[in-house]
């Protein structure tokens, strides 16, 4: 089991910035994607970011130019930088891990999720 550690969500102005952090800790040897995803009260969850191993990047049209995710395969961690945040952009954002490969685990890997990081956006 792959317990995801996410932080650096907060509260932050209008225009202002954050960086999400997510971390997956273990004997992993290979992730083959990380991303952020989120929700906001009364919506489904969305993707925002996704990030491969060779480092090819989507994103979701609503956060295009403004947000960058980035991510350390050494470390099994990745990064979302946030900026220009709009009030829209509040939500809990969630890290996602696809097809973890743990030593000594399932041939094929796994999937898993971090519990979340509120980020609050005030205008």
């Amino acid at each position: 089991q792959v317990q995801l550690v996410e932080s650096g969500g907060g509260l932050v102005q209008a225009g202002g910035s954050l960086t999400l952090s997510c971390a997956a800790p273990g004997l992993i040897y290979r992730i083959d994607a990380m991303g952020w995803y989120r929700q906001a009260p009364g919506k489904e969850r969305e993707s925002v970011a996704r990030i491969t191993t060779a480092g090819m990047t989507n994103y979701a049209d609503s956060v295009k130019g403004r947000f960058t995710i980035s991510r350390d395969n050494g470390k099994n961690t990745v990064y979302q930088r946030m900026s220009s945040l709009k009030p829209e952009d509040a939500a809990v954002y969630y890290c996602n891990a696809e097809s973890v490969w743990v030593v000594g685990g399932p041939v094929g890997g796994t999937d898993y999720w971090g519990k979340g990081t509120l980020v609050t956006v005030s205008s």
